[in-house]
């Protein structure tokens, strides 16, 4: 490909439009740029017969305070550099070309593969395209961008007021999507569940989040090579805003725009979309339809069109449809963008985080001192620090304590509101009142464009308004304006600026007669419908505040009645009567309107209604807002994130607050202040959300104070734990109003029950319901349960149930409820774990309190369907399924969740963790703490796939299965990984357990955080393959673990099948038997594990209690990884009678380890054995067949076999015959030579010898047998 080069170069970006007027200085370093591409490009070998055939040897000597440099060694950009300062600009370009003709390169790119010279251009030109005076580069300079602290960002399948923005008035019911939060890395990656990448990321958010400079962030980063450098060849950034003043132009012209490059190369930089990224930054700010202007046609790209034509093409994608955008836009905006955009993906910045905002503060601050002191003092006030969350006020805020510091002040900034802060900011850190009357021409212009949909203004757009060059040479002193010289245009610092300032026109500009004529300006420009989502709206509630229009009045000098003001408002209430118990996503817009006016007396009537509603936030600042208008509200009922799908009918009134994001302590912090100041509030339900010490301390705090009169405190499923029940007993004690407390479904363990109950012994404690349901309770605490029943009178029920109290923790509490003191009127218990003698103590209680009502939840639902306790962890239909749950489902806040096999084969499965709390998955023996609704993958693997035996076998063994397990760490709180280790005493040393990740680095060794009976604890986890494992210096004496047996029968022709398994208590090995037995119709009886711990490498006897032929007649305990063959026991009986009696025993003293009894009905209703004629399976050859290779090969001692066979089977010559052959194996041969002409039945005594005499080979093989006859079988499936 020849490209040609210009005989004068093209020094404007915009030369073909005419609209560029470029300075000697300018075209000077245009020149050099261009003539150092060029020669860049060259080989060395070119570069150095260029600079030889230069004429002028002056151009090496060394330069004033420079260097000399040697013909044919110096690099292309110092040969221009040289050539422009020895010759000036067209004569170093006329030179160039006359040497590139003499050495017949008249063209220098044609020795270059185009190929080579698009990986060429980026690397070395485009990023000095940031000294080029475009238009699309003004950002360069933005007083914001100087500072950048990574952003939340939320990824959401629709934007959260994609409602709202097709809104008719009407009244419906709005369901919300959570959304997750991802990395800027991930804009472009794939999503959760799919591995599709989008082609449109859409950057949307309220005004001042952030948008614009994160999308400047981006390209930055690509251009250092730490951001999509692997994924995008080219990123074109376009500001919007400054692409609307432009002419029509073709698409080359507007990438150059953003490219230094030649011209020539953007034909093939568009031949390759896919590997292209454009960002349209402001796009909300362009005044047309890009729908409408959007071309159907495929464009050319050397053809001029309209600039919305261009950029509708491309969201339409009927232009470089392969190619990415990102894209930013105020949320609110959506609805005129939303019909151009094809599948976008929808990301929400929501600001700073707590940890950004303090990380901002420190980078703008040179000193670190200096930070400390601002952050500490903005950290004091809890609505400055949550407003700190939008990268424009941090700016502000640092900015004025700033100027404090440097001017010797001592650091005062008490704004609550972002309208005082622009006032505090504008006319007391700036000099803005010195402007005087002229400030209203200001005003007026940032009226006028915002009316008129305008950010950038001419010349004689100032003058119009009264703002003559020294005025504007004053608000660019200032800041309050900044220039574009590019297109001569001037423009406010922040868009949000000139909305600050157009509420004040509109303030300013009503007239005693027309009080109003700034409010219904903005009803004419925004409508009713979308009047409370604009920051203009904003900032107009902020300026009719009381203080508001006293700062007005100081600052222009005249008297402003807040009267101007009523209109505002009326409309407000009205809107917020029309949203009323049904407040969709968009509700804290309204809110914040509210928040800046903030006027006590018009809340408190405007709000006294609103009993019932639904509120949804996801920052700091929607949370400040909501807990602002929740002081007015007469509530008495606040619910947070409700579980699961919508319950109307069963919800009492009330609010319910949705969070999008995990809460924060600083969250919980705003969220309980309130209760300290309002006391209509009567119930809090926080069931599912969790709860950490530090908020738990807050909530503790709120209870204690006076005005806080809460009586019901629901907080099922939040992942308490035994620290955090020190301070809930304080508050729970120390409440003069709370009477019913739900504490369900938290890990408090006897430790955290005894705060309780020593609390409730003391006398101010007024608790009369408290639910403790699957809190991990057992016979240990009752003696604080008892002292505390005897010794409180005020509590009347208890709920104690899914707890292991047993026998001896129920005698314990009888005592406690046998007290004349105690006034117990319900006791729930699982009276199904207790035994007779304590059944007839239950009885005889009844006799000696009948008030008393002791309740099996499970038998007294099913027959009278009784709604017992005022405050279940979940509906009493969801706690009746909860019952009829399988082992298979998770247990968790809101009853049982059934999780979703992904691949069986590989044993993976799914499971979405509705809400906040503890979730146990009875099957295997996990345990997750979650901290927000989380998706969790599980996947069961085996040992020997990844175990590196070199480095772990000898010291380390394994202690519990293996899982691979993928979730979002930051949600999980902790996790319980189930190990089978019998622990011995009180004191476990952890650092023996050690939880293994195996990583593509190697193996990763973690200490738990606690180690419990049957578990280890990771707090805050990270997730990979992991499994826990055992220090063997611990096993220098034998290990003690937990076990379990597994039986199975089969039914056969005249006679039942019997295998007995003995394993460790793994529920991957556990699982991969059942599987296995499966296969062959092996059905599980369920018999109690063994009832003391047993020792890993010991033996025990299997027998039975009758005359039965077991074999082996021994097992033993090993720990086989789940992918190996596992050992059993087999045995048949022709029939069961009145059953058989099986036991273990330890093989050496005898010990009777476990024992069961097996009747007929233990093999179901339909225990009758089938005849294997009827029974459809595929035919398969007889074992002995099956397996003669391995018999003949394997088989060690031929004699007892012979002998079983001989008189049966073998004649007398063939018995000597058999015998004759001088090994084993001719000697197997010979056998299988007269088993020809065998039946079935001959065939079945060859087998039963060899499993008398070769019990292990013939367990082996059956093992092999059973893999076959599952690929037969699946075999057989796919072909039907």
């Amino acid at each position: 490909m020849a490209v040609n080069i210009p005989k004068t170069p093209q020094f404007g970006a915009e030369t073909s439009c005419g609209t560029d007027i470029v300075s000697g200085a300018e075209m000077a370093d245009t020149v050099q740029q261009w003539l150092a591409q060029n020669l860049e490009v060259m080989s060395k070998e070119e570069l150095r017969e260029f600079q030889q055939r230069l004429p002028d040897k002056e151009l090496w000597e060394p330069s004033p305070g420079g260097t000399s440099a040697q013909p044919g060694k110096a690099s292309g950009m110092e040969v221009a550099s040289r050539m422009v300062a020895q010759y000036g600009e067209q004569q170093a370009w006329d030179l160039a070309l006359h040497t590139w003709e003499q050495m017949y390169l008249s063209e220098p790119y044609q020795n270059k593969s185009v190929e080579v010279l698009v990986s060429i251009i980026p690397e070395k030109f485009q990023y000095q395209s940031e000294d080029r005076p475009h238009p699309t580069q003004s950002w360069k300079n933005d007083v914001f961008q100087q500072i950048f602290t990574r952003l939340l960002l939320l990824h959401g399948s629709q934007p959260r007021d994609y409602q709202f923005l097709f809104w008719e008035r009407r009244q419906h019911r709005v369901v919300v999507e959570q959304g997750h939060l991802i990395e800027v890395g991930d804009l472009f990656g794939p999503g959760l569940g799919t591995q599709k990448k989008p082609h449109t990321v859409i950057l949307h958010g309220v005004a001042g989040i952030g948008k614009s400079t994160l999308a400047r962030q981006v390209r930055r980063e690509w251009e250092e090579g730490r951001l999509f450098r692997d994924h995008f060849q080219h990123v074109f950034y376009f500001n919007c805003r400054e692409l609307a003043q432009s002419k029509p132009m073709s698409l080359t012209e507007l990438l150059m725009k953003d490219w230094a490059g030649p011209a020539a190369l953007i034909e093939q930089i568009l031949s390759q979309p896919e590997q292209l990224l454009f960002i349209l930054d402001k796009l909300d700010e362009l005044k047309w339809d890009l729908k409408e202007e959007s071309s159907k046609l495929r464009l050319n790209w050397s053809h001029w069109h309209q600039v919305p034509t261009l950029l509708g093409s491309l969201l339409e994608k009927t232009l470089l449809p392969e190619a990415s955008l990102l894209i930013t836009a105020r949320t609110t905006a959506l609805r005129k963008l939303i019909p151009s955009f094809k599948q976008p993906r929808w990301v929400e910045v929501l600001g700073f985080s707590e940890s950004a905002r303090r990380e901002y503060f420190y980078k703008y601050f040179t000193h670190e001192s200096q930070a400390s002191r601002a952050f500490s003092l903005v950290e004091s006030n809890q609505a400055l620090f949550t407003m700190c969350l939008m990268p424009s006020v941090s700016w502000l805020v640092c900015t004025c304590l700033k100027q404090q510091m440097e001017q010797g002040q001592q650091l005062s900034l008490t704004s609550q509101t972002t309208t005082a802060l622009c006032l505090h900011y504008f006319f007391h850190v700036l000099p803005g009142q010195s402007l005087g009357t002229k400030l209203r021409g200001f005003c007026s212009l940032a009226a006028e464009g915002t009316w008129q949909g305008k950010t950038l203004f001419s010349v004689e757009d100032l003058r119009e308004h009264g703002l003559d060059e020294a005025i504007t040479s004053t608000l660019l002193d200032m800041g309050l304006l900044q220039k574009h010289p590019a297109s001569l245009s001037y423009s406010f610092i922040h868009r949000c600026f000139q909305e600050f300032f157009a509420a004040m026109s509109c303030v300013l500009e009503a007239k005693k007669e027309e009080d109003t004529a700034g409010v219904r300006k903005l009803i004419e420009v925004y409508g009713i419908d979308y009047l409370f989502g604009t920051p203009t709206t904003c900032f107009l509630f902020g300026l009719f505040s009381e203080q508001g229009v006293k700062e007005m009045e100081n600052i222009f000098k005249c008297k402003l009645s807040r009267e101007r003001g009523w209109k505002l408002l009326w409309y407000a209430s009205r809107e917020l009567q029309l949203r009323q118990s049904s407040l969709p996503p968009y509700s804290w817009q309204l809110l914040h309107c509210f928040y800046e006016f903030q006027d006590k007396e018009f809340l408190r009537r405007t709000m006294a209604c609103f009993q019932e509603m639904m509120v949804y936030i996801q920052n700091d600042m929607e949370l400040l807002m909501f807990s602002f208008f929740f002081k007015f509200c007469c509530m008495k009922r606040l619910q947070l994130n409700e579980g699961g799908q919508h319950r109307q009918a069963r919800r009492p009134p009330g609010v319910v607050l949705y969070s999008w994001v995990p809460f924060t302590d600083a969250w919980w912090k705003i969220v309980f202040s309130s209760l300290q100041v309002t006391g209509s509030l009567k119930e809090l339900n926080l069931n599912g959300n969790f709860l950490s010490c530090s908020a738990v301390w807050s909530l503790c705090d709120a209870l204690k104070c006076l005005h806080c009169h809460l009586e019901t405190l629901r907080l099922a499923g939040c992942g308490l734990t035994a620290e955090s029940c020190k301070d809930l007993a304080c508050g729970m004690s120390a409440s003069s109003t709370l009477t019913n407390v739900d504490l369900s479904f938290n890990m408090l363990l006897d430790a955290g029950a005894e705060h309780i109950f020593q609390k409730l012994r003391e006398p101010n404690c007024k608790l009369r319901r408290l639910l403790l349901v699957s809190c991990g309770l057992t016979s240990n605490c009752c003696q604080d349960v008892a002292s505390a029943l005897s010794a409180n009178p005020s509590l009347t029920e208890l709920d104690l149930q899914q707890n292991d109290l047993g026998d001896l923790g129920f005698r314990l509490l009888y005592e406690g409820l046998r007290q004349p003191p105690c006034q117990l009127r319900l006791l729930c218990l699982d009276q199904s774990q207790l035994s007779e003698e304590v059944t007839h103590i239950l009885r005889t209680l009844k006799e000696e309190k009948p008030q008393l009502l002791i309740f099996n939840r499970g038998e007294h639902l099913s027959s009278t369907g009784r709604q017992f306790s005022l405050s279940s962890p979940a509906p009493p239909g969801d706690l009746h399924m909860q019952l009829l749950h399988t082992k298979d489902d998770f247990l968790g806040p809101t009853g049982p969740v059934a999780p979703e096999v992904v691949d069986k084969e590989r044993s993976l499965y799914r499971v979405h963790l509705p809400v906040a709390g503890s979730y146990y998955w009875p099957n295997t023996g996990l345990r997750f703490v979650v901290r927000w609704p989380v998706t969790i993958e599980i996947e069961f693997c085996v040992w020997d796939q990844f175990l590196n035996k070199t480095v772990i076998q000898h010291s380390w063994m394994v202690a519990g299965p293996l899982f691979d397990i993928k979730a979002d760490p930051e949600a999980v709180a902790a996790v319980y990984l189930p190990h089978f280790i019998a622990l011995q005493g009180d004191h476990v040393d952890i650092s023996l357990f050690q939880v293994a990740h195996f990583k593509e680095e190697g193996i990763l060794l973690e200490e738990p955080t606690m180690v419990e009976p049957h578990y280890v604890v990771l707090e805050n986890p990270s997730f990979s393959l992991m499994g826990v494992i055992l220090n063997k210096i611990y096993g220098i004496l034998n290990i003690p673990v937990n076990s379990n047996v597994l039986l199975y029968h089969h039914l056969h022709h005249e006679e039942v099948a019997f295998h007995l398994y003995l394993i460790p208590d793994d529920c991957s090995i556990r699982k991969a038997i059942d599987d296995e037995e499966k296969k062959f119709h092996f059905v599980r009886i369920h018999k109690p594990p063994p009832l003391t711990p047993l020792y890993m490498g010991f033996r025990y006897a299997v027998s039975g209690s009758e005359e039965m032929e077991i074999i082996p007649k021994e097992l033993e305990l090993c720990n086989r990884s789940a992918g190996e063959s596992q050992l059993f026991s087999e045995f048949y009986i022709r029939d069961l009678g009145s059953g058989i009696r099986l036991q273990m025993e330890e093989q050496k003293n005898k010990t009777l380890i476990w024992e069961a009894l097996v009747k007929s009905g233990d093999l179901g209703p339909t225990a009758t054995p089938v005849h294997p004629d009827l029974i459809d399976v595929p035919t398969l050859p007889h074992f002995v067949d099956l397996h003669r290779e391995q018999l003949v090969a394997r088989v060690t001692s031929v004699d007892p076999v012979l002998d079983k066979l001989h008189g049966r089977v073998l004649s007398e010559e063939q018995y000597e015959r058999v015998r004759a052959e001088p090994t084993n194996p001719d000697q197997m041969r010979k056998l299988f030579s007269f088993s020809k002409s065998w039946d079935w039945a001959c065939k079945d005594q060859l087998y039963q010898a060899l499993k008398e005499t070769h019990p292990h080979l013939v367990m082996e093989l059956q093992m092999q047998e059973r893999r076959r006859l599952r690929g037969l079988c699946t075999s057989s499936a796919a072909e039907v």
